[in-house]
């Protein structure tokens, strides 16, 4: 079965661990068990701390603001346009460090969600 979102129907939920962090679901396990996909919007001055996912793949492709990425054992700076693929078992994290919220597109694989 595929599936299409048009941007209107996109809608961003608060995200379960994070304060200011909105969070939108697109694909979960239930619908493709091969990845999940979601959507981030991480408020100006907010972090997602440093953590590991064992066993997902994280592919992250940076749509809108600025902010930073800690891969590879250092902070790196991100804009719009950049893509980061975290392998599985690997130190990350990211923040917001613009003027507008960071918005990301984020495929797990396999799914987180």
């Amino acid at each position: 079965m595929a599936f299409f979102y048009k941007k209107k129907e996109i809608k961003f939920e608060p995200h379960p661990k994070f304060e200011g962090v909105g969070f939108a679901l697109l694909i979960d396990g239930k619908k493709d068990p091969r990845l999940s996909v979601s959507m981030l919007a991480i408020e100006p001055g907010v972090e997602i701390p440093i953590h590991i996912h064992e066993t997902q793949a994280d592919s992250i492709y940076v749509l809108e603001g600025k902010g930073e990425v800690y891969i590879n054992g250092e902070w790196q700076e991100i804009d719009a346009g950049d893509y980061v693929l975290i392998p599985p078992g690997e130190k990350h994290g990211v923040r917001s460090t613009g003027s507008i919220p960071l918005k990301l597109f984020i495929v797990h694989t396999p799914p987180l969600f």
